[in-house]
């Protein structure tokens, strides 16, 4: 597969890599990465760093054309090296797969208004489609939505409650789903607007998203008919645009973490003594680390055999499936080993590593569950038996 990666996307991750490392590790314990996710003032402050060194939205050229989805898993890999590298170099959900969409699906219109400023990296987009529980509201089943569009002259009217929205506080793009009379459609809008109220900013385990995760209160939003995104009722077509590809990002992304997260631990384990010798010459501490590089390069195998399935034009929904579930299970494996290798220091914020397992552990639920995805790809197995033993 390596040799399906141009010379261009390698020296693109080479010169992320070097960024991430040279300029970027340094802000890890800067105080304003704060509870709820680094401060807009620092990302927008490692993004001039990065517009200077000339690796911002490193995956789209100049031209608004993409790296393949398999030269941006490296890339991607390597922005990855540090929780805050996706947002140094702007690689980092929500807006990468936002910008995806808007990419493939938005007007010449929508592109110039909604798009640039996201690729150019001067604002943070979010969102809109997970609802709250306690409503019966849209989480892994979309289905359930219940946020309502409805037509008024020119302009579109919505209203509903959402939760769990990344980055939602301090977006400047919001992508809104919303049920209308044809079905779920999705809608562009600027951020803020009165009418879209953060109701609260969840805790949440994971800290490495600007904004955090929102539940907000969407009151008679009024939406120009023109910032509708394709047709109504169109949203979940749209969606499966973005799914895979986002899905599969996540797990480039979280796959350099753990990189770094193993780097990390080795070199405890090959400096620390205990019982006479250094920790790695122990079995139960080599081995733990063997297993997390057996486990990298499958992961590394996963998201490679996804993205050239993508690559063909595929939706790759049944892959990317695959490889979330096979990817966020062997991170989390990864990433706890590099704890229990470092015992007391690795639960420590004296390094990284405590924070990768937990943005590791929220990796695991977000974008859908271990289990909805094997729930799908269960359902999928059974049609295809059923096909194969009719008649």
């Amino acid at each position: 597969m390596t040799k399906e990666i141009s010379a261009e996307a390698r020296d693109i991750a080479e010169r992320v890599e070097t960024f991430v490392r040279d300029k970027i590790f340094a802000y890890e314990k800067d105080e304003r990465c704060e509870d709820h996710g680094p401060t807009d003032e620092l990302v927008q402050e490692m993004r001039a760093l990065a517009r200077e060194a000339g690796v911002l939205t490193p995956h789209i050229r100049e031209d608004g054309s993409h790296l393949t989805h398999l030269e941006t898993a490296l890339v991607l890999r390597k922005s990855g090296l540090s929780p805050l590298g996706p947002l140094a170099v702007n690689t980092f959900a929500p807006d990468e797969g936002n910008m995806y969409l808007l990419g493939k699906c938005a007007s010449p219109e929508q592109k110039e208004h909604f798009l640039a400023p996201l690729v150019s990296g001067v604002a943070r987009s979010a969102f809109f489609m997970t609802e709250p529980a306690s409503e019966n509201g849209a989480g892994s089943d979309p289905m359930m939505m219940q946020t309502t569009a409805k037509p008024d002259g020119n302009h579109w009217v919505i209203n509903g409650r959402k939760t769990f929205i990344t980055g939602a506080k301090g977006a400047k793009v919001g992508i809104i789903m919303a049920k209308s009379e044809e079905g779920a459609t999705m809608f562009l809008v600027d951020l803020p607007d009165p009418a879209i109220q953060i109701e609260r900013v969840l805790d949440t385990i994971d800290s490495s998203m600007p904004g955090s995760h929102s539940v907000v209160k969407i009151d008679n939003l009024r939406v120009p008919a023109d910032q509708m995104l394709g047709e109504s009722g169109e949203g979940f077509k749209y969606a499966q645009v973005r799914l895979a590809p986002a899905r599969l990002t996540h797990c480039m992304r979280w796959l350099g973490c753990c990189d770094r997260a193993q780097e990390i631990a080795i070199d405890y384990a090959c400096k620390r003594q205990a019982f006479g010798k250094p920790l790695i010459d122990h079995e139960g501490v080599g081995f733990m680390l063997a297993q997390n590089q057996i486990d990298l390069k499958q992961a590394e195998l996963m998201i490679d055999w996804c993205a050239s399935v993508l690559d063909t034009g595929a939706l790759g929904t049944t892959e990317s499936s695959m490889a979330k579930v096979a990817v966020s299970e062997a991170l989390f494996r990864i990433a706890d080993n590099c704890v229990q290798v470092m015992g007391g220091t690795g639960l420590s914020r004296d390094t990284v590593v405590e924070q990768v397992f937990r943005e590791v552990r929220a990796f695991r639920v977000y974008d859908g569950p271990t289990e909805v995805h094997k729930w799908s790809l269960a359902k999928k197995i059974k049609k295809s038996h059923k096909i194969a033993n009719e008649g």
